[in-house]
């Protein structure tokens, strides 16, 4: 193999010994030889994708063509918004382009206060924390709140980064089977009566797009004297009478402790955030590891987020128009035959379950090959053994463009032999 030819991530790489003699990426090795395999069928990587260009909240130009995003977890179309990237651009202006510094020394400017002022009016809360993005809130909160002689019990479907947050801390960890809520009360009811309890749960969990029974769940857990935490990082925008997520539409607002949330889906940036009512709260800034010990945002980016979210208080239309968009494209799909992971659309994202992984790469290269980009999802993000195409619906798709995707979905499956 010519040197050219050879990537990066080649198994035949020469590579430095560590001290121990024992290369420390030995242990990836059977990954680099899957990937590799995939690559020589002919497949595209479906993880090194680049966008050459980015037109709108729905269309993007990628290897030359223009192409319908339908996954990017953009649900309320708010990256374009005239009035966020105006106020973007003049905290550029204004502020410069960073902080260089952590939001306990130089690193808190007026942007910030007002982000979270704007967090407290959407949330109805009278706390709210800022963080660089929604990973560091959920990695903050659970390395923070619970010692080691307390307990975080967690649905076994948590996202990554509150999985992380546990491994940071030193609370003692029980999983309960995703979203059981017998399971979780027979966890709470084994528990030894001292120590604290922070039952964590998320409104959407993003690679089914199945909603939590956060009403059910809620009330086992106050029944055991638990804590509440719900990420609602896929429920933001769109959920409830304020679209504040799904814990608002169960209607358990003052039954939950904490809600965590990003700004990289539904406000359209980056940065992420935890609200509270708790009288203690403000504890954390001085406490919170991942608050204290990295930088913040910069102005540009808590300007454009604050403006996002006053905005969305009152993005009624849009809400009601994405739940049209996600309604119509999982009836089509399921019409079509494919293998849906619910049974109705239970928020903005679809997911497609496909039988292996070279279908699934296939399926996927097949859609960007039309015009179409959605996201391939394999272990460890998903299930053992499960592979999925997800789709994530905007407010912003038209209902052209929802009739374009569902024929695009037909005329993919039916090459790919995924559909007949």
């Amino acid at each position: 193999m010519t040197e050219a030819a050879r990537t990066p991530m080649d198994p035949a790489d020469e590579v430095p010994l560590a001290p121990s003699g024992r290369d420390l990426f030995s242990k990836f090795v059977p990954l680099i030889a899957e990937r590799q395999a995939l690559l020589d069928t002919g497949v595209r990587d479906p993880f090194s994708l680049v966008m050459e260009k980015v037109h709108s909240p729905t269309r993007a130009t990628i290897n030359g063509k223009e192409t319908i995003l339908l996954g990017t977890y953009n649900y309320m179309g708010m990256t374009f918004d005239p009035d966020v990237v105006a106020a973007g651009k003049q905290a550029l202006e204004d502020y410069g382009s960073g902080t260089t510094g952590s939001r306990v020394l130089n690193g808190t400017y007026q942007g910030h206060k007002e982000c979270e002022e704007a967090l407290k009016a959407y949330y109805g809360t009278r706390h709210a924390m800022v963080f660089s993005t929604g990973y560091q809130a959920n990695l903050g909160l659970m390395s923070t709140i619970a010692g080691k002689e307390d307990y975080i019990i967690l649905d076994a479907d948590s996202h990554a980064s509150i999985y992380d947050g546990c491994a940071l801390g030193n609370a003692q960890i029980v999983r309960f089977r995703h979203n059981n809520v017998e399971d979780l009360e027979k966890r709470l009811r084994r528990l030894p009566t001292e120590g604290g309890r922070l039952v964590v749960l998320e409104g959407v969990y993003s690679m089914l797009g199945d909603i939590a029974p956060l009403k059910e769940m809620v009330a086992v857990a106050k029944r055991h004297r638990a804590m509440v935490a719900v990420d609602e990082a896929h429920g933001m925008g769109f959920f409830g009478t304020h679209g504040r997520g799904v814990f608002e539409e169960a209607g358990v607002e003052d039954d939950v402790d904490f809600v965590i949330g990003t700004f990289s889906k539904s406000v359209g940036t980056v940065g992420g955030f935890i609200v509270s009512n708790h009288p203690k709260f403000e504890v954390m800034r001085l406490v919170c590891r991942p608050y204290v010990f990295t930088a913040s945002l910069p102005p540009s980016v808590v300007a454009t987020a604050a403006t996002s979210i006053r905005k969305l208080m009152h993005a009624t239309e849009k809400r009601a128009h994405l739940w049209k968009n996600s309604k119509r494209l999982h009836d089509g799909l399921r019409q079509l035959g494919f293998d849906l992971a619910t049974p109705e659309a239970q928020s903005a994202i679809i997911a497609i379950l496909l039988p292996d992984q070279q279908i699934t790469v296939t399926m996927w290269q097949a859609l960007l090959e039309q015009g179409l980009y959605v996201n391939m999802a394999r272990p460890p993000a998903t299930p053992a053994g499960m592979y999925l195409l997800r789709c994530s619906l905007c407010a912003d798709h038209s209902d052209e463009q929802v009739g374009q995707i569902l024929g695009m979905f037909a005329a993919a499956g039916r090459a790919t032999g995924v559909i007949s």
